[in-house]
């Protein structure tokens, strides 16, 4: 699955979440005495004759029974009551959908006898997700976090070593957080504004400023990462792991590499480009401020226009320039090659888990030998989802 279904499936959960939470007390008002009520929020597993088998969001599987006067009803996502609900039968729910059950209890077999089922279609939260996915790409940006106001509620964010921006958040803004040891969206929790610091890194999504130097934040999703920057020391295909002397931390770290990992080899040209970035010396390099020369292709890795994720206003995106180049394995990677890598900040063991690996970095490595600037430029390759690849809810 790729970091912007990830973040689709988080995106879908939210969206149901808004809905049942406010649901027990309007289901409770359609069911007057029914005091005893078992509720099951979930999804639909398996559908035989009359009987729903729903997979709970926590607990066992449960087996629901439908009878001639249970209410099935249709909600799209996002919906907060049941005003704007539609009647359904039956035969209309699929597995895959999204259900609110209330009911009563049944047998042994048939735990709950269904007096209302709320209903989300799976069809409709995945048409919402791949509209959220597009307007993160449209308005998502992100960076390292060098400040937090908490009196005015914004937030400076880096997104190259030379372009910042302020993030305004207000009392609607909603907040996700990364756990510490998890890499996948969906181990996300709800945040809070107070949970961000500097050096952490921040996706936000909403309107720009017309200078492009604020967003005003519907949502954003952050969390604290460790940026990795040096050689490698040593490769261990069979565990999957790579060890780095990292110069950052000047010692040597274990890197865990799985499914979810991201690696990408920069090509020379693009490495260059970014290595100008750091040294703030060539005009049209990404992040120098000065325009790009005449019959350059704009910051686009492979010279076409636009190819390098270069954003409307000549912002450019660097994890989409990562996103368009070829995967890589961890059999293409060699000793001594230069890489830098976004990781877990795991939970004290010594082995952290790689978000994202880049190799052929050496010219940005050797731009910046101490490896700040690098790390500057590595907060974009995190949570950078679609070109922002998704967002929170």
């Amino acid at each position: 699955m790729t970091v912007a279904r990830r973040l689709a499936a988080v995106a879908g959960a939210g969206l149901l979440a808004g809905f049942f939470l406010c649901l027990p007390a309007q289901a409770q008002e359609a069911q007057p005495g029914a005091a005893a009520a078992v509720r099951k929020v979930g999804t639909v597993k398996s559908i035989t004759g009359n009987t729903l088998v729903v997979k709970p969001d926590s607990g066992a599987d449960a087996n629901v029974t439908v009878a001639d006067s249970t209410r099935i009803l249709r909600v799209a996502p996002g919906q907060t009551d049941l005003k704007s609900a539609t009647p359904m039968q039956l035969s209309e729910v699929q597995a895959g959908d999204r259900v609110l059950v209330r009911g009563a209890p049944g047998s042994a077999a048939d735990p709950l006898v269904a007096a209302t089922i709320v209903v989300i279609k799976a069809t409709d939260v995945s048409q919402k997700q791949q509209q959220q996915l597009q307007d993160w790409q449209r308005r998502g940006a992100g960076g390292i976090v060098t400040a937090v106001d908490a009196a005015s509620g914004s937030i400076t964010v880096a997104s190259t070593p030379t372009v910042s921006y302020v993030v305004k958040t207000s009392p609607s803004t909603g907040f996700l957080r990364y756990a510490a040891d998890s890499i996948k969206f969906s181990d996300a929790t709800k945040g809070s504004f107070d949970q961000i610091k500097a050096g952490d890194q921040l996706r936000a999504r909403g309107n720009r400023s017309a200078d492009g130097k604020e967003v005003a934040a519907e949502e954003v999703i952050s969390g604290t990462f460790r940026n990795i920057a040096g050689t490698v020391a040593g490769i261990d295909t069979a565990n999957s792991t790579v060890t780095v002397k990292d110069i950052l931390a000047k010692k040597t770290v274990v890197v865990k590499l799985t499914a979810e990992s991201q690696m990408r080899k920069l090509p020379a040209q693009l490495a260059q480009r970014i290595a100008f970035v750091l040294k703030g010396s060539a005009p049209g390099a990404p992040g120098s401020g000065n325009p790009p020369a005449a019959g350059s292709g704009g910051n686009s890795p492979g010279g076409g226009p636009g190819a390098g994720g270069q954003r409307p206003g000549g912002q450019p995106d660097f994890q989409q320039m990562i996103n368009r180049l070829p995967a890589v394995t961890l059999a293409d990677l060699q000793k001594e090659d230069a890489v830098m890598i976004v990781s877990t900040t795991g939970t004290g063991a010594s082995e952290v888990t790689a978000i994202t690996l880049l190799s052929g970095v050496e010219q940005i490595l050797t731009a910046s030998p101490n490896g700040m600037g690098a790390a500057a430029l590595l907060s974009g390759w995190n949570l950078s989802a679609p070109g922002g690849e998704g967002g929170p809810q």
